[in-house]
């Protein structure tokens, strides 16, 4: 009698035990939904409040500023990847173009072989680093010298400092290494928030293209444009410093894609992607295995709070 009294009292205490944690199971999933939701919300309620209070930009141009359209790219999504044809396409345009003002500073010849990259041989990126003349030293006379380039060393920039820079060009060019990744646009609510879930990431690439492409001759009425700027309706303020860089013929492809602006901008700028990137396919691969095995893990630890608590209900 004492024996059955005392088995329905664990029994019992089980199943209030495994209530609670159920509970408090759910009631911690919906904390969690709340709080994002309310995040979001704030989130969205602080940007509109901004819009509406903001005044004009610095400078006194009233002109709306549109967003950069969205481009489609092959690296985009959970399984995307690197066009290695695009990849040297982007090189050779950020070659025989972008490399007069702007340095790749993190980049070395050897880059350019790795693994989910552009596709480039030993024998190409030793011949390609050959080209170009590298400031070492000091010798033992314990002067500096130039060399031929290896694939070791990093892509050389085009001035010796930045003043120099500057006093040819008349404003510092941002190095492009990273250009892909810092440079963005605010995509607005709701669109950041389902952002979050589908792992959208191209803010980069379609800023870098959408420059490329926004140069006009003419500002719009209403659109004033300091000298020594131009107009581009993609950028903060619409006046930059850069000309157009870029127009149709300048550049030709051996493989005969088109030798148009358009092609050029989304070339280099999935090239300046990778450059920013470069081990993204592998991090891609890896988070895919991760997820695979923390689902399996879940449906694991499920049976087996299933088989623990069975008892208890």
């Amino acid at each position: 009698m004492r024996a059955n009294l005392g088995n329905d009292r664990l029994a019992m205490a089980k199943r209030k035990y495994a209530m609670r944690h159920e509970n408090n199971f759910r009631c911690g999933i919906g904390l969690a939904f709340a709080a994002l939701l309310v995040t979001a919300l704030a989130a969205g309620g602080a940007e509109v409040f901004a819009a509406s209070d903001a005044g004009p930009d610095t400078g006194g141009n009233t002109h709306e500023q549109p967003k950069p359209p969205r481009q489609e790219w092959t690296f985009s999504g959970p399984f995307g990847r690197y066009d290695q044809a695009q990849l040297q396409r982007g090189f050779q345009v950020y070659k025989e173009v972008c490399s007069n003002c702007h340095s790749l500073k993190l980049v070395a010849f050897r880059n350019l072989a790795d693994p989910g990259g552009p596709g480039f041989s030993d024998a190409q990126v030793k011949a390609l680093a050959a080209t170009y003349q590298i400031k070492d030293g000091p010798n033992d006379a314990g002067e500096m010298f130039e060399r031929p380039g290896r694939p070791s060393d990093y892509f050389p920039w085009n001035f010796p400092n930045a003043q120099a820079a500057v006093a040819a060009l008349g404003a510092l060019p941002p190095d492009m290494s990273l250009l892909a990744k810092a440079r963005s646009y605010e995509r607005g609510f709701p669109q950041f928030v389902f952002d979050f879930f589908t792992q959208f990431q191209e803010q980069g690439p379609n800023y870098v293209a959408a420059i490329l492409q926004g140069f006009e001759d003419t500002p719009p009425a209403g659109v004033s444009i300091p000298d020594g700027s131009y107009y581009n309706k993609y950028f903060p303020g619409h006046a930059i410093k850069m000309p157009k860089p870029l127009s149709d013929g300048q550049v030709t492809f051996d493989d005969g894609s088109p030798a148009t602006v358009a092609q050029y901008a989304k070339d280099v700028a999935t090239f300046l992607t990778w450059t920013a990137e470069p081990h993204m396919e592998a991090r891609k691969r890896l988070g895919l295995q991760v997820f695979v095995f923390l689902i399996l893990f879940a449906g694991l630890m499920y049976f087996t709070k299933k088989k623990v608590w069975a008892d208890a209900h």
